[in-house]
């Protein structure tokens, strides 16, 4: 009996592609089970492969049609992603072409499939000889050249014709990793100073007071004191929610769509004294919240229910504040989530605003009067964002959208907003409304 080949960087990076673009499962879910199957020392290879080639399958895609005679069956998706992974290599990692090459083909067997080492490899090597004039072809096809869907593309044209290709440029980066400095531990100058004692180079970020970014991503237990709450991982554009808050002591807070807790244990940091309810749709994603409050020393009531659904959950006791981190199309933050590209669908915007009004509408009467709601996305798109507060102020007379001590981001005619790649930062978008 012939012996089971042991999985292989690249091998699992195909499947795991594969079940990505097939089933349109989550990139970060499906790799963090696929990762176990892998040596510790083969792991980054896998990621950085299933990232990379997930960021770029509109352009790969693309080049691979022109190299195949005819599309691959639907059952051979792993082999169609693996060389994508090949492909991948050769145009933009480090790894010696002889090298791509030779360990793509090799991991046609690891999954299987021996049939397929001579179409990979003439694939590969096809691609070598006409890379120059497969290359320019790609210009002619905005999705190709660009690496995302047309539809998207229609979007950020139609709501930004001045700033699209900086957009989807921006989202096709790899995202810089930041931290937040718990300001009830430290100062941002002291977390750097123990940075550069640990030799991981670092600097403040310039609109977050709080907010370091990492010359190089580290893992986060290499982070002086993470385990005691000391930083956090969080982009500046979600450091600036609190900021915008107008936070002080005594007050009583709703974090209405709280999950992974990162925005309500900086809330907690500002006054770890008030009294905060952290609601989550999902009981399996409190976990995450309680884990961040537990590891910053921080105590919020946590719910599991739908925000919206106010009779299932509220106590009645109204709130001083709320935040409204909503669900959205995630499109302002691409470059942290590439495989929104391929599981994101047209009709979903229309769908999320109606969530979105909903939540609105059904969760402003719990603020009292005088009180700040504050809506976040981490969208790019208008019918999300501006559209949404727009409407919501010509429906509420007795709402004021008000401006925050300092501007988070570009001022739109109702609230901000944050592209893509602006300071180096997530796409986000924010609106303060006061209760009069």
């Amino acid at each position: 009996m012939a012996k089971t080949k042991k999985p292989s960087a690249r091998s699992v990076a195909a499947r795991v592609i594969a079940e990505v673009v097939q089933k349109k499962h989550a990139l970060n879910a499906v790799l963090a089970q696929s990762l176990t199957d892998l040596p510790e020392n083969e792991r980054s290879l896998c990621q950085q492969l299933c990232y990379g080639v997930i960021r770029w399958h509109s352009q790969l895609e693309a080049i691979s049609r022109q190299l195949l005679n005819k599309p691959l069956r639907t059952k051979d998706g792993d082999i169609a992603a693996l060389l994508l992974c090949g492909l991948y290599q050769l145009r933009s990692m480090r790894t010696p072409a002889h090298a791509a090459l030779s360990e793509t083909v090799n991991a046609c067997k690891t999954l299987g499939k021996p049939w397929a080492t001579g179409l990979i490899n003439a694939s590969l090597r096809n691609y070598q000889r006409k890379q120059e004039e497969i290359d320019a072809s790609l210009l002619a096809d905005d999705a190709a050249h660009y690496a995302h869907p047309n539809w998207l593309i229609g979007r950020y044209k139609h709501d930004w014709p001045d700033q699209w290709q900086a957009i989807l440029t921006a989202n096709n980066q790899q995202p810089p990793m930041m931290l937040r400095v718990n300001q009830q531990q430290s100062s941002r100058d002291n977390y750097l100073s123990l940075l550069a004692e640990t030799k991981i180079n670092a600097c403040g970020i310039e609109p977050c007071p709080d907010g370091i970014l990492l010359e190089s991503p580290c893992d986060v237990y290499v982070l002086p004191e993470f385990s005691t709450g000391r930083v956090s991982v969080q982009d500046g554009a979600a450091q600036l929610v609190a900021n915008i808050l107008n936070l002080k002591p005594n007050l009583r807070i709703l974090d209405a769509c709280a999950a992974p807790g990162g925005k309500t244990g900086h809330i907690l940091e500002h006054f770890p004294d008030n009294q905060l309810v952290a609601l989550d749709i999902a009981p399996s994603r409190l976990n995450s919240i309680k884990e961040n409050m537990d590891r910053l020393a921080l105590s919020a009531e946590l719910i599991a229910a739908d925000a919206a659904e106010t009779s299932s959950w509220w106590d009645g006791k109204l709130f001083d504040r709320i935040l409204i981190d909503a669900p959205c199309s995630g499109t302002g933050v691409i470059r942290r989530n590439p495989d929104i590209k391929l599981l994101r669908r047209p009709d979903d915007i229309a769908a999320l605003a109606i969530q979105q009004k909903h939540l609105l509408d059904n969760l402003w009467p719990l603020l009292k009067q005088g009180g700040l709601l504050v809506y976040t996305t981490c969208s790019a798109l208008k019918e999300e964002n501006e559209q949404q507060i727009a409407h919501f102020l010509t429906q509420h007379p007795e709402a004021q959208e008000c401006e925050p001590p300092k501007a988070p981001a570009t001022r739109r005619e109702f609230g901000y907003q944050r592209l893509p790649g602006d300071d180096n930062l997530d796409g986000f978008y924010y609106a303060c409304i006061q209760h009069r």
